[in-house]
């Protein structure tokens, strides 16, 4: 998409990420993956919206933490993406599905992850994931990470529901240069680009 321009969170007012994060993805506020189901489950959204904000420091561009990035077309704010230390996501860390056949420690905050990214209604299915993909490797890469993973959902050519593929598809992370590591489940796979 032309037009397109990609910030750190950090940059993004909070006003344009609440237009990103609608239906579900309001009501997550981005926590289910850094809390884990049981405490994403019980925690209020306003809960789960104050640590998003406190976690991006959005409005606030002289702060060198955020852990996401967000999307714009021309003035719109049309995607964000998170991606922060792999250890700090405890659905990713404690879930045995990403660490089948694979003996590294999770806690390694060197490895960055991409566990969800969301495209504002109406402006889906044109690709937007390409280069939130890309850009949310390269926020990683710039911050010192030597590696980031990727968990994209196999959609099998068939259509899926978005708040199921906010994990992102295949393509995007192969069109940045991410390698499989392993094929966890039939339709989940750990991607991975090494710095």
């Amino acid at each position: 998409m032309d037009g397109l321009r990609v910030v750190p969170a950090n940059e993004a007012s909070w006003d344009d990420l609440q237009v990103i994060l609608t239906g579900v993805a309001g009501r997550c506020q981005c926590q289910r993956q850094r809390l884990g189901d049981r405490d994403w489950w019980y925690m209020p959204e306003s809960e789960r919206g104050a640590i998003l904000r406190a976690e991006t420091h959005c409005d606030d561009p002289r702060s060198a933490e955020t852990i996401g990035i967000v999307a714009y077309h021309g003035d719109e704010p049309v995607a964000w993406c998170a991606v922060d230390r792999r250890g700090v996501y405890g659905r990713v860390r404690g879930s045995p599905v990403p660490w089948q056949g694979r003996e590294e420690d999770p806690d390694d905050d060197t490895v960055w992850a991409i566990p969800c990214m969301i495209v504002r209604k109406g402006y889906r299915r044109q690709g937007l994931t390409y280069p939130l993909v890309a850009a949310a490797a390269e926020h990683a890469r710039s911050r010192g990470a030597t590696a980031v993973e990727g968990y994209p959902l196999l959609t099998g050519g068939g259509n899926v529901t978005w708040d199921e593929l906010n994990v992102g598809p295949l393509g995007p992370f192969l069109a940045a240069g991410f390698r499989e590591v392993s094929h966890p489940t039939k339709r989940r796979l750990v991607m991975r680009l090494d710095f």
